[in-house]
């Protein structure tokens, strides 16, 4: 178990878990990406490695350094599935803008 910066202890799983997911979709998306836009190999795995940085940062603030495990509970059906819904959108948005940036170059 790891503790948060108040000294309690937070489950590592879930972070362990997001971490994970943005090591592969930084590795296995932005070389290639960048790769088709022109930048050379060695520049395109250093910001794969700078956004992975970034991103696990970020969730080891969120889902450790921040967490409180007291005010934890389960979240009613409708919210979680408008939070799915919101998280769908956003990547469908992004892959978009994305596939138009290709496109117009």
């Amino acid at each position: 178990m790891v503790r948060n910066r108040d000294g309690s202890r937070v489950d590592p799983v879930p972070y362990l878990v997001v971490t994970g997911l943005a090591f592969l979709g930084c590795f296995s998306f932005l070389p290639v990406y960048l790769r088709s836009l022109g930048v050379g190999l060695p520049a395109s795995v250093a910001v794969a490695a700078a956004a992975f940085v970034g991103l696990a940062g970020v969730a080891y603030y969120r889902m450790v350094w921040t967490a409180r495990p007291d005010l934890r509970g389960e979240l009613p059906p409708g919210r979680r599935l408008q939070r799915l819904l919101y998280a769908a959108l956003v990547v469908v948005g992004v892959l978009t803008a994305l596939t138009l940036l290709l496109v117009w170059q």
